[in-house]
């Protein structure tokens, strides 16, 4: 039985991770996913158990979501996610075009069942981003991730956005809960960039510069960030 549970674990892991390349990529899906994560972040703002402090949304430099977190385990754990990030204009405080990125790990450890859970990573410093669209991001080891406080005031008088890369907030069936992800990484999803901004965008001069022309559902996301971040 043990030895069926670990083998279990060794199929399911890589079968997880390699999702997106059976799901690919399209316009439709982007669409999909930015109105996802306007959807997950407006929640998560609303919480009546806190939600994410105002003051940290101020003083990000870039914001990442992904209203999906997929965990599963048997006898190996791992988790897969596609999300957004965005970057705020420290000039102006309001929020650029998207960029498509995903985020994938493993871990071990006896685990059984799957669980949905939606990410928000308050991206504290500008350190860590240019080279996430150069290559990829290690959760922990190339940025440093701290559980991030809940409360509209919970941030006064902290110095947790100083010394932390990113400040992390999770939640599963609308509660606030701790989520590894250390050892994670996150990179563009090339497709889904490509398939939303077309094949002659730079992702580095729509999120670095502001380019690229944004579709509804891209500017409802804006709107919505714009409304708690200012």
């Amino acid at each position: 039985m043990i030895k069926q549970t670990i083998c279990w674990g060794f199929i399911l892991l890589p079968a997880m991770l390699g999702w997106s390349h059976c799901l690919g990529a399209s316009r439709a899906e982007t669409e999909n996913r930015l109105r996802e994560c306007a959807g997950v972040f407006q929640g998560m703002m609303q919480a009546p158990d806190g939600g994410i402090p105002k003051d940290l949304l101020r003083r990000c430099s870039a914001i990442i979501i992904f209203p999906s977190l997929l965990k599963a385990g048997f006898g190996i754990g791992g988790h897969y996610g596609r999300g957004v990030i965005l970057r705020r204009d420290p000039r102006t405080g309001r929020w650029g075009p998207p960029a498509f990125i995903n985020l994938m790990g493993g871990s071990f450890g006896w685990q059984v069942g799957v669980q949905s859970t939606e990410l928000v990573l308050l991206v504290m410093s500008q350190t860590s981003l240019q080279s996430l669209f150069r290559d990829k991001l290690t959760l922990g080891g190339d940025a440093s991730v701290a559980a991030g406080p809940l409360g509209r005031d919970a941030s006064a008088g902290t110095d947790l956005g100083l010394s932390a890369g990113m400040l992390s907030y999770s939640r599963a069936k609308g509660i606030f809960l701790g989520v590894s992800i250390k050892g994670s990484i996150i990179e563009p999803d090339w497709e889904a960039n490509e398939a939303y901004y077309g094949s002659d965008a730079s992702v580095i001069d729509i999120f670095f510069h502001g380019r690229g022309r944004l579709s509804p559902a891209a500017k409802e996301l804006i709107r919505v960030l714009n409304s708690y971040g200012r």
